[in-house]
């Protein structure tokens, strides 16, 4: 028997940062993005001997342990661990042994939620498995735990919801981990438009986001005016980008991404560098109105809105950065797991 999950990637469009502790515990964040046709996959298949091996096809890395129900942390499959480690401490131990194989449509550090969608599919393949009744919010919520807490990670809560839920969704976070998830109806029109309009674009350097979101988050403790402030801005944004998109004002989201832009390289330092910078300036130069870094910043994807049909001369005047253009669909469909 082999059990599988597939979970969608997601771009942030506005609010970026205020999912993290302990601006969002302090003063409640609120972010606004949506899944594409990117995903993190996760598939086990049961063993007839007492060995748990894990597989990474697109880092190509392999590793095979002893079934026990707690696998060491160490550097090595650490989401996978994690993973295993909580269900098997909550199930009172799996009953076999099992090779979990999994693959991510874009690479760690990447932007687009990676790793945390990856480990939302791992916790959907182990939950088709042991018939765990878990909804889009245990999900979600056990995944920010595991890496947050278990595993002593850095980041926000985005991305474990969106993974989850897919779709547009509208989402605020609040003090003692509470979420709250508002998908939106937005028009078919509206998407295909905002679908057609956006570059994504890949610089070709990965980041290590812990960092930059550790500097946010002390920027926070260490009450630094200007970093708050321009959190505070990104929370605007957000509700700025909900009735844009709700309204089908679709050509006001290139100035609401600049708005954005301009406030979230003033969160902690590293999120923006002369090259991301030179960047985002050809891509205005040659018709995009507005754009922003994915993620936490320093690397990885940068999307741009391009009105019109800007896009095919933003996407040649990108060309002489070395990165690439990355095709997408948005996708409505969350967090999905089968057998076979």
């Amino acid at each position: 028997m082999i059990y599988r999950s597939k979970a969608p990637l997601r771009i942030g469009l506005a609010g970026g940062g205020t999912d993290v502790s302990p601006y969002c515990d302090l003063y409640g964040g609120a972010i606004l993005n949506a899944t594409i046709s990117l995903y993190a996959y996760a598939s086990i298949e049961l063993l007839n001997e007492p060995v748990i091996i894990i597989e990474s096809i697109d880092r190509n890395q392999k590793a095979v342990y002893d079934k026990t129900n707690v696998l060491t942390i160490d550097g090595e499959f650490d989401l996978a661990k994690g993973a295993y480690n909580r269900i098997s401490k909550e199930v009172g131990g799996l009953p076999s042994g099992f090779r979990l194989v999994t693959n991510v449509d874009a690479p760690a550090g990447s932007g687009l939620g990676s790793s945390s969608t990856l480990m939302v599919a791992i916790i959907g393949a182990f939950a088709e498995w042991m018939r765990l009744p878990l909804g889009e919010y245990d999900v979600a919520h056990k995944a920010y735990e595991i890496e947050r807490i278990d595993l002593a990670m850095a980041g926000g809560k985005q991305d474990q919801y969106a993974a989850a839920f897919g779709g547009f969704n509208y989402m605020e976070f609040y003090e003692n981990n509470r979420v709250i998830v508002n998908p939106l109806r937005i028009k078919q029109k509206f998407l295909y438009e905002l679908e057609n309009n956006i570059v994504l674009y890949y610089t070709a350097k990965s980041r290590l986001s812990s960092t930059i979101i550790e500097a946010q988050s002390k920027n926070v403790t260490d009450k630094n005016a200007a970093s708050i402030e321009a959190m505070h801005q990104l929370k605007e944004q957000s509700r700025m980008m909900k009735e844009a998109l709700l309204k089908g004002e679709i050509d006001k989201i290139g100035a609401i991404l600049d708005y954005g832009f301009k406030y979230k390289k003033q969160m902690a330092q590293g999120i923006s560098n002369s090259n991301l910078d030179s960047i985002y300036d050809a891509a205005i130069a040659s018709g995009a109105t507005g754009g922003k870094i994915s993620g936490a910043g320093g690397g990885g994807f940068m999307m741009f809105y391009c009105p019109g049909n800007t896009r095919y001369g933003v996407q040649n005047a990108l060309q002489a950065f070395g990165g690439t253009c990355q095709s997408f669909r948005f996708t409505e469909q969350g967090l999905f797991t089968w057998s076979v």
